[in-house]
């Protein structure tokens, strides 16, 4: 155990972790040079093309160090807040962290949250100065900025160049001098933290474990905490870039488990394996549970596919711990699920796994938060959806969660970040200059008003310099109304929103406006109207595609005309009692890109 060694990569952002991996593994000979490809541990298509983390990945290096050989089991971990469960995740597995900064960027929000996060867990942290060869690099400046965060000495902190490997050796030694080995017993009774799974079609449920006590070997009869199910260990291993089996795995060190488990819903991330035979006294605590911050309909696109979308959904759960998801059903849509995520940028990138990694394509309603509603009976609701909403005479006050949101940036934004965030109904706690021409403000926000393009606009103002973190405070009460959208005097259940009273009458306008012009014409008239209850608050017509059916009338009486005219007229009226107008997917998406 005493040549084990975990850790993990934290930052912000873009801030150079993954390139950082591949320097150690290049270091460590992991990988050959054939294998080896600019961020090696994103494998997934869509992590290369956004160019950010969002899986953690987890592999095991050998290192020598005075002779003696060091196993380091490497997580890579996302930067982007939307992730911020994968990284817990990462942390609740190790012992130690590295702790990369952006030497032309300097310490930004998510630097802060990650490394507090490490520090509650007591992770030893190893600063790292990273992109120092760049001609934008403050070096100094950085450095204080960073002993200013830890109350570490400049000394301390590792100077290198992710992208030319200058620097990077040294850090491999601090690695095993500086992060603690694991704790444990090796002869205890077996209790491993499952931190990771992934669903094989042939192989079934692949967990990832970290062995915090005991030991795991193939052949072993094992049982899982939460669902209290056994199994036979098929197969044990250590992860490199692929799994590489060994028969079994000790105390302290890190590992896969294939035991035949073909249902997806019987392996929980967070869960305890432990011995059949000899069990261990309790489960490892300490493992958050994921609170969703964002909610949205997910339906099939053919409503005969539902079966198979919640089977997808399974298997997509074990790959993605933070996504919660259970059954609803929608008049317009019919049976589908209401799903959470951690944030706006956590739902696109679901929907496009969905359909790059299961060939499942869904229809995704508006996203909304979670509200509490206090009745006239004293009962108090939990209303994730718009349609859940009890009748306006029943309703007694409306409660929405707030937000804590911390944003960095430079002093020269601070005048339109401030706007923007009143804009928002964000209410300013308190701002703390970092250094001279750096800023962090601290609001208060309702959570609903940062779901739809706060983070977009956020980066827009501040030339992309802003960064931007936030936890959940607590409920507060709100003037909130429920906006429908009527089309062809039709409620569509879809597009209705829970919206704060002020701003309702300019979101219906604009919803109206985009609707316009993303629903094909028909051969009536559509109405489109937002109301709030019984009042239509907003307006626009769809024109009906007409035949000019008067085109055979050259000269003649102007009655013959007219008798034309009024047909048609007749006609289009009994079409449009009939008529049902068809949505298109683009009109849902389109919500979401509202520009104020």
């Amino acid at each position: 155990m005493k040549n084990i060694r975990n850790f993990c990569i934290i930052a912000h952002i873009d801030h150079g972790k993954s390139t950082l991996a591949d320097r150690l593994l290049e270091l460590t000979q992991t990988l050959g040079a054939r294998d080896m490809e600019n961020q090696v541990l994103d494998d997934m298509d869509l992590e290369k093309e956004k160019g950010i983390t969002i899986k953690s990945h987890a592999i095991q290096m050998v290192h020598r160090y005075h002779g003696e050989e060091y196993k380091l089991n490497l997580i890579d971990t996302p930067g982007h807040v939307d992730f911020s469960y994968e990284v817990s995740r990462s942390i609740a597995s190790c012992e130690g962290a590295l702790l990369v900064v952006d030497a032309s960027q300097g310490v930004q929000a998510q630097t802060i949250s990650n490394l507090y996060m490490a520090i509650d867990h007591g992770l030893e942290i190893i600063p790292v100065l990273n992109k120092i060869d760049m001609e934008s690099a403050q070096v100094d400046v950085v450095t204080d900025e960073i002993c200013d965060l830890l109350g570490c000495d400049p000394a301390d902190v590792f100077k290198v160049s992710a992208r030319t490997g200058e620097g990077v050796a040294p850090i491999l030694d601090a690695i095993v001098e500086k992060i603690p080995a694991p704790q444990g017993d090796p002869d205890g009774p077996l209790q491993a933290l499952i931190f990771d799974s992934v669903f094989n079609s042939f192989r079934g449920v692949i967990a990832y474990f970290k062995v915090k006590n005991g030991s795991i070997r193939k052949g072993d009869k094992v049982k899982f905490f939460a669902t209290g199910m056994d199994y036979e260990v098929e197969e044990v291993g250590v992860l490199k870039m692929k799994l590489v089996p060994t028969g079994s795995i000790g105390c302290g060190d890190v590992g896969y488990v294939i035991t035949g488990i073909k249902s997806a819903t019987e392996v929980k991330v967070g869960d305890t394996i432990t011995h059949v035979a000899q069990p261990c006294a309790e489960a490892i605590a300490g493992f958050e549970e994921v609170k969703p911050m964002v909610f949205a309909g997910m339906y099939p696109v053919q409503a005969d596919k539902f079966e198979e979308l919640r089977a997808v959904l399974e298997k997509f759960q074990l790959n993605d711990a933070s996504f919660v998801y259970e059954p609803e059903s929608s008049l317009a849509l019919g049976s589908g699920f209401r799903c959470g995520f951690l944030g706006l940028l956590h739902l696109e990138i679901v929907q496009e796994r969905l359909f790059r990694e299961f060939d499942m394509d869904v229809i995704t309603t508006v996203p909304n938060v979670s509200y509490k509603v206090y009745t006239t009976q004293g009962e108090v609701v939990d209303v994730h959806n718009p349609s859940g909403l009890p009748a306006q005479t029943l309703i007694d006050h409306i409660e929405e969660p707030y937000i804590r949101a911390q944003i960095i940036s430079k002093s020269e934004f601070f005048g339109p970040i401030m706007k923007l965030c009143l804009d928002r109904r964000g209410t300013l706690i308190g701002q703390h200059y970092i250094t001279a021409d750096r800023v962090e403000l601290t609001y208060d926000m309702p959570l609903s008003e940062i779901v739809f393009d706060f983070y977009d606009k956020l980066k827009t103002i501040s030339k992309g310099y802003a960064s931007f973190d936030y936890h959940v405070m607590d409920f507060r009460p709100a003037r909130l109304v429920r906006l429908d959208i009527l089309l062809n005097g039709e409620p569509a259940d879809a597009l209705s929103t829970l919206i704060h009273e002020d701003n309702a009458y300019t979101f219906g306008r604009r919803m109206c406006e985009k609707l316009k012009d993303l629903i094909p014409r028909q051969q009536f008239d559509i109405p489109i109207q937002a109301a709030i209850g019984a009042k239509i608050i907003a307006r626009e017509t769809v024109k009906q595609v007409r035949k000019d059916v008067t085109a055979k009338c050259y000269g003649g009486d102007v009655t013959r005309k007219r008798k034309l005219l009024e047909k048609q007229k007749e006609g289009k009226k009994r079409m449009r009692q009939i008529g049902t107008v068809q949505v298109p997917q683009s009109a849902f998406m389109a919500v979401l890109k509202l520009d104020s």
